[in-house]
This record gives structure tokens, C-alpha cells and sequence, in this order.
């Protein structure tokens, strides 16, 4: 599989993120990738009043990007916020090279700033693309490394990773370099990790710190984005080195665990199955 993850400096509208998520695919397209992962929130940018949000507008954003996966014939991930079951939700909707939903995965680990709006998910990400399974989580949920180890122990051989950074300028210059947890994850699971980030000013004195970057199983970086530009970075993900053979140890030991950790792995599969659309 050819991935791909896109930095993106958001626009103040839902038009201008459509916009750059449009040339931004086009872009991928031209590379002739498979799967392209989109930062969280890229339908409305993060720094926002969410309050505001009109979901027949997201709604008509997100039915345009399914049509441009079709039109491209790639595999799209991309945050958005997406109003389901009578709450609004922080989602990755993920498109199939047919621009058919396949999956919609809520957050389900919030921030203090995302509770203020989102109601959380209640589910771990599970999905396949091209026949592969994968994961995902958003932003915030890096501190959370069961999230993707349930994913890996459920099969998943790659780990998608939508980021809004949000900091101060001087913390989001801090984390450039890798500092992030997502090299280890990546080697601890035995899988690839796609990292999108948003980058630059997100106003009210808040910046991204970009550093989206492609991971291989061994934590060797494939491709490393900076942290000042938008940019569309790309790798060939050789998916015979992700074995996920750390997390399918785990669940046969220690021996007294293993019955359990099958009886959790049916759950989390169940579970991805019962919140995977956008209703």
C-alpha cells in the first residue's frame, strides 16, 4: 500500500478545508497512492466555535469528498465532526475507492476543550482498506496506548493517526523532533503508523507543530514532514513487515490472561461493527 498523509493549515471555512482537502487529493492522486489520511477536524479546522456548526453543511462536505475518492479511486481518511444518534461527535470518516463510508470512528478519549461540544465514542477503530484491517485514533488519544493495542490484538496492521495540534508556540516547537510516542507505538505493535497533523497558526496564539509523519514497524521513519509547511508526504508500506506479533504474544501470556483477552478481542470487534456508520 502507497499512504500518504497531508498537513494542512486550516482555513477559517468549511469551503476553504474543502478546497485545500481537494488539491491536497489531487496532489495523492498524481503520486498514485492508495490511502490518504486527512488531520482531525480538516472539514472545520479545530480552533473553532463548534457550536456553530451547521451539520448540512459538513454533511454536503463530507458527500463531496466520497465524490472526489471515486473520482481519484484512493481510500480517504479525514477528521470531521459528524452529527449521529441525536449528538455531535469528533469522527474519522473513512472513504473506500468507491467514495462509499466504510467507517465512521468517534473519539471516545476528549479533551477538556473537545467536552465542551463532542460527546464521546464508545468504540475501538476497525476497519479494512484494500482487504487490509486497520485502527485509527485521533489527537489526543496518543496517551492512550491500549486504544491502538486493541486494534492490533483484533488484527489491525496499520495505525492511522489524525492530529489537530493545539499549543502554545514555544510546546509546539518542543514536540518537533519525533517526541511524540509515535515511533515507539509503531515498534511496540509491530505495525505502520500514519500520522497527519495540522501545522502553523491556528489563531488565538495557538499553533500546530505539523512533524506528520509515516512510520515502519522497526520505528524507522519513511517520511517526515516539517513544521512550518502544508506538504502531502508519502510511503510504500511493505505490509509483510507488519506482523502485529508483540500484541498477538500478549494475548497468549501470561497464560491466565489469554482467555480473557479472547473473550475482549470479540468485544472490541463487535463493538467497531456496531459504530461504524455515520447514522
Amino acid at each position: 500500500m502507497r499512504a500518504a498523509a497531508v498537513q494542512l493549515k486550516f482555513a477559517a471555512t468549511v469551503e476553504g478545508n474543502l478546497a485545500k482537502v481537494e488539491a491536497a487529493l489531487a496532489q495523492a492522486a498524481r503520486r498514485k497512492v492508495d490511502t490518504v489520511l486527512f488531520p482531525e477536524c480538516a472539514t472545520t479546522g479545530y480552533n473553532r466555535d463548534f457550536a456553530k456548526l451547521s451539520w448540512p453543511e459538513v454533511q454536503a462536505a463530507l458527500k463531496r469528498i466520497g465524490a472526489l475518492a471515486a473520482k481519484h479511486g484512493v481510500n480517504v481518511l479525514l477528521g470531521s465532526p459528524v452529527f449521529r444518534r441525536g449528538h455531535w461527535q469528533n469522527c474519522l470518516v473513512v472513504f473506500d475507492r468507491r467514495g462509499r463510508v466504510v467507517h465512521c470512528y468517534a473519539k471516545c478519549q476528549l479533551t477538556e476543550r473537545d467536552r465542551e461540544f463532542f460527546t464521546p465514542g464508545n468504540s475501538v477503530a476497525l476497519f479494512k482498506l484494500d482487504g487490509i484491517l486497520c485502527t485509527a485514533i485521533i489527537c489526543h488519544e496518543r496517551r492512550y496506548p491500549e486504544l491502538v493495542r486493541l486494534g492490533v490484538m483484533a488484527g489491525a496492521r496499520i495505525a492511522f493517526h489524525p492530529n489537530a495540534g493545539l499549543d502554545p508556540l514555544a510546546v509546539s516547537r518542543h514536540k518537533r523532533g519525533g517526541r511524540d510516542g509515535i515511533a515507539v507505538r509503531a515498534f511496540e505493535n509491530a505495525v505502520f503508523y500514519v500520522f497527519a497533523n495540522s501545522v502553523g497558526p491556528q489563531g488565538d496564539g495557538l499553533w500546530s507543530a505539523g512533524d506528520s509523519k509515516i512510520v515502519a514497524p522497526n520505528s524507522r521513519v519513511l517520511a517526515l514532514a516539517d513544521n512550518r509547511s502544508e506538504t502531502v508526504i508519502t510511503a510504500d508500506l511493505d505490509l509483510a513487515q507488519a506482523t502485529g506479533k508483540y500484541a498477538a504474544d500478549s494475548r497468549a501470556h501470561p497464560r491466565f490472561l489469554a482467555a480473557d483477552w479472547r473473550r475482549i478481542v470479540k468485544l472490541v470487534c463487535r463493538q467497531a461493527k456496531k459504530n461504524s456508520g455515520l447514522e
